[in-house]
């Protein structure tokens, strides 16, 4: 019951936080000059009926009667009308509006995407904390020799290459030899090959993203290894079970690595901030079909609510991160209670 207790209490808390950044992100949008139809206007091919047809579909324009007069109007909704209807419609229909760009809901475009974006997240984060914690390990374990100055050569890489040029890099690697394919997460004869081929399929399509993605956090994770492990095996405890007679390694992965691991399981919650927003350029440069390449498209469509619905699951997906986190830290130190 406390834990469901405290579950239920950080998801209350999130509410707040979510209306804040909803409401900031659909003011930002709004600042930006024109909107979906200010292209359509221009296109000679497209009649007034339709434009106008069109504004009234996207709840852009609205029609008001002169109390006075009784004169019909079409005025712009603005931004307070068009925000306070789409956050009515979420709550009370489950509604994320309309797709401008593509003409369908929003959800329908977006949960195929944020799922592919989850997939790539996930494969990033196994290999990038596949790799740091063993390296991270083995580098506080043997300080100052090589197998420590080749951990942290390969973290400084990690650090100092930037996402963008690191995808570009995989990308001429794929060109030229041929070894991993080029866009997409499946090839064109994947409905035709067996369930290990497709298993294979997919991991082969999903490997150079999540390599760029995962170089980041497999440095970040392995330099934190390695200073977390290199204090905890200087504590007093860590002598007292060298003196009990303790072999190194139960010492080691007992004693050392379990508590060492708790300031990276924090950092957990953070990495997905970070694999999200750089998915955004990832997923452009190699072709990803994620929620970050949706969200550049809706950008540049003026896609609104595609817009806004993206921001919201990414920002889900950041407060839910966090608190797997919390849960995990706490399952992993005793000393740490949920109260």
């Amino acid at each position: 019951m406390a834990l469901l207790r405290y579950i239920l209490w950080r998801l209350l808390q999130a509410i707040p936080l979510l209306l804040g950044i909803s409401l900031l992100s659909f003011f930002l949008i709004n600042l930006a000059p024109g909107d979906f139809l200010a292209e359509q206007r221009l296109n000679p091919a497209n009649s007034a009926d339709l434009i106008r047809q069109l504004e009234d579909d996207f709840g852009l324009m609205r029609q008001i009667t002169d109390a006075d007069t009784g004169e019909v109007r079409r005025v712009e909704t603005g931004f307070v009308f068009q925000y306070g209807t789409w956050l009515k419609n979420i709550f009370w229909k489950g509604d994320f509006g309309f797709s401008f760009s593509t003409r369908q809901p929003v959800w329908n475009v977006i949960w195929d995407r944020l799922l592919n974006t989850l997939w790539l997240s996930a494969m990033a984060l196994l290999l990038g904390v596949g790799l740091a914690l063993p390296l991270g390990v083995i580098a506080a374990v043997r300080q100052y020799k090589w197998e420590d100055m080749a951990s942290s050569f390969v973290a400084f890489i990690g650090l100092s290459i930037p996402n963008v040029l690191l995808a570009l890099l995989f990308l001429m690697l794929a060109a030229s030899t041929g070894c991993l394919p080029l866009g997409g997460m499946r090839s064109l004869d994947f409905d035709n090959l067996s369930l290990i081929g497709k298993v294979i399929d997919l991991l082969r399509h999903v490997l150079a993203p999540a390599l760029v993605l995962g170089t980041a956090v497999m440095a970040v994770y392995m330099r934190q290894m390695r200073g977390n492990l290199l204090d905890v095996l200087d504590q007093d405890y860590v002598r007292t079970a060298r003196a009990k007679g303790l072999s190194e390694s139960t010492v080691i992965v007992k004693h050392g690595t379990r508590n060492a691991v708790n300031p990276i399981i924090t950092l957990f919650g953070y990495s997905l901030s970070d694999l999200l927003s750089g998915s955004i350029l990832v997923e452009n440069v190699l072709a990803w079909p994620g929620l970050g390449r949706t969200v550049v498209e809706a950008l540049f469509a003026k896609d609104l609510y595609l817009v806004m619905a993206s921001v919201i699951m990414a920002s889900v997906m950041l407060i839910i991160g966090n608190l797997l986190a919390d849960l995990v830290l706490a399952w992993n130190d005793p000393r740490i209670r949920l109260r």
